[in-house]
């Protein structure tokens, strides 16, 4: 019997197995209103129709100057939900779960006159990136506002789950990072607050039987950058505040410094399971993994409760099945499909 394809509840979440989609921008929104187009609904569910258990719609932000370019996902219109709601009906018809990955890019959005984050740090001081402009208090408490009406939508549109993006750089993860908040009032003196404060406001509006899933950067890699200890310290009180499920990952912030990541198969693996041994809850494993022995191997060791494949399903958008029968033998397909194996 595999691990990797064993049922999985979290909460009122039933999953066929334990494979995810990770997030991953396609930057294909064609009218740069934020809408998801055919292109999207293509990619969604083909890896639905491929046998992936878990699938979360890459960073959707919470207004236009929210993304890391104009040709992201949004969802800071009630116009946008039927467009998801559209991809999620039909993955739902694969037996398949699907959640959105809500997000702000912060100092990170490329494309906005200026944008915005904690402080007026630059993510690098070398002219290709624009200063951001700190938000004031009241902005800080309408942005805690455009997360939970975007988790309102989503939760209108159908998903069965939403994923905060706590990661990479961008805006929650700006506000935890010491190299990045420089703030000296309540946001600053408090490196959790602002994310703790999302996550109570999207907890809110969700189903109490929904889980809460939040992308982490469990180290980063610039110079200065905050370790793993710091950033275990922040998800305890992320996980207190209503987080499920942490989605382990790391840097992102900036260019790597004189510490870079491995880049090697599983190199992030040690990041999440010193997450589950800290924490005691789900985990997302991420980081080349795309090996179904490697990721069966992952939860044969109670590393994590989940394997994200992001990459190897960029390639294959059928790599739940194909991984299936590589570790079993065997595997179902959508009965159009069954001559072909």
């Amino acid at each position: 019997m595999s691990h990797l394809f064993s049922p999985l509840s979290i909460k009122g979440l039933t999953l066929k197995n334990r494979t995810v989609m990770a997030p991953m921008c396609q930057y294909s929104v064609q009218s740069k209103d934020g809408k998801p187009n055919d292109w999207h609904f293509v990619h969604y569910v083909s890896r639905a129709v491929g046998g992936t258990g878990l699938i979360i719609v890459e960073m959707t932000d919470v207004e236009p100057d929210g993304r890391i370019t104009d040709y992201d996902l949004g969802l800071w219109s009630d116009d946008h939900i039927p467009a998801y709601e559209r991809i999620v009906k039909e993955v739902h018809k694969y037996e398949v779960k699907i959640g959105v990955q809500i997000a702000h890019a912060g100092r990170k959005a490329q494309d906005a006159i200026q944008p915005v984050g904690p402080s007026n740090i630059p993510v690098e001081s070398n002219g290709k990136w624009k200063e951001p402009r700190p938000l004031t208090i009241d902005e800080i408490k309408e942005m805690i506002n455009k997360y939970k009406d975007a988790a309102r939508r989503a939760v209108t549109a159908g998903f069965d789950t939403i994923e905060l993006h706590g990661a990479h750089g961008y805006l929650i993860h700006q506000f935890h990072s010491p190299a990045i908040n420089n703030r000296t009032d309540e946001y600053g003196q408090d490196l959790s607050k602002f994310g703790v404060e999302v996550i109570q406001a999207v907890r809110s509006v969700m189903p109490e039987e929904m889980p809460l899933l939040l992308r982490i950067s469990a180290v980063e890699y610039i110079d200065n950058g905050y370790d793993l200890e710091h950033s275990i310290e922040i998800a305890k009180k992320y996980k207190e505040a209503g987080v499920d499920v942490f989605h382990v990952s790391s840097g992102g912030e900036a260019t790597p410094g004189k510490v870079k990541p491995a880049n090697t198969p599983g190199y992030q693996v040690p990041f999440a399971r010193a997450y589950k041994q800290a924490l005691n809850v789900p985990i997302i494993a991420v980081g080349i993994l795309e090996n179904p022995d490697l990721a069966e191997k992952v939860i044969v060791e109670g590393d994590a409760e989940l394997v994200a494949v992001g990459r190897g399903m960029l390639k294959d958008p059928y790599w739940a099945l194909h991984a299936e029968i590589a570790i079993t033998g065997k595997a179902i397909p959508p009965t159009p499909y069954k001559r072909g194996y």
